[in-house]
């Protein structure tokens, strides 16, 4: 899980916006900019339901209240994995 949580906070610093760190973007940009989902998940596409808990909407009773993370936060967090 810590490269997922690494990679999905890199794209946040640096795109503006979580991407999967597992799927290949020929645009990083434009998907940022065109994406609404960016979860490659079946569950999350189709009925916008988040199994990994990663992505999850304001409503959702498992949701903090805080969401920002710093690059640093995730790298002290996930340093030994």
């Amino acid at each position: 899980m810590g490269h997922h949580t690494q990679g999905l906070a890199e794209h946040k610093e640096t795109l503006g916006a979580p991407l999967c760190p597992c799927r290949h973007y020929d645009d990083k940009e434009a998907e940022v900019k065109d994406g609404f989902w960016n979860c490659p998940c079946v569950p999350m596409r189709e009925r916008r339901e988040c199994h990994c808990m990663l992505f999850l909407t304001e409503d959702n009773d498992f949701a903090g209240k805080e969401q920002e993370i710093t690059l640093q936060e995730v790298k002290d967090l996930t340093a030994g994995f």
